[in-house]
């Protein structure tokens, strides 16, 4: 099997169902983002985490894959393998965790920034990601149908990962806080 296909040459890429776009479509763009997030999520689980924080990141990057999947499809070309790739139980499941990890950390009232640790780093690039990736999403579904779930999601992902990295300072960072008078 060939890993090129020179398709993509002249700047077009095929969607889920054939329909040839370009390749600064916003639906590439916005698929594009949730792969990138979860390239970083790989880098991140180089990292030490618990067990529990490890299994629970490869979940969501499994989850991603199918959030990209629904984005990378046009449906008027194509029914969704998953019409619904977040379910309610998958968002009370990563509020529940977001929770969970709270109560473990200390109370913040100051903007912390990236830093501490590279754990930590990285689960504030994850975050600036998602968020991307959710903007652009947003941007998708002003065209073209999608799951609300979708933006519901990598909304509380987002915030998943802020308290993740506050949770990877807790062992051996240190949490910086913005200092307002520099």
């Amino acid at each position: 099997m060939k890993i090129y296909t020179k398709t993509g040459d002249k700047g077009t890429s095929s969607l889920c169902g054939g329909t040839r776009v370009s390749k600064d479509d916003i639906r590439l763009e916005a698929y594009g983002n949730i792969d990138e997030l979860n390239a970083f999520m790989g880098l991140l689980l180089t990292e030490e985490l618990t067990a529990r924080d490890s299994l629970f990141v490869q979940n969501i990057q499994h989850q991603l894959f199918k959030i990209g999947a629904y984005l990378a499809t046009d449906q008027s070309a194509c029914e969704l393998k998953d019409p619904q790739p977040v379910t309610d139980d998958m968002l009370q499941t990563i509020e529940s965790e977001i929770d969970l990890v709270t109560s473990q950390l200390p109370e913040i009232r100051r903007f912390i920034l990236p830093g501490g640790n590279k754990a930590s780093s990285l689960c504030h690039v994850c975050r600036t990601v998602c968020r991307r990736s959710e903007r652009h999403v947003v941007m998708v579904s002003r065209k073209f149908p999608v799951e609300n779930n979708i933006m519901i999601y990598l909304n509380r992902l987002s915030d998943y990962f802020f308290v993740l990295g506050r949770k990877c300072n807790l062992n051996g960072g240190t949490e910086l806080f913005w200092d307002n008078t520099k």
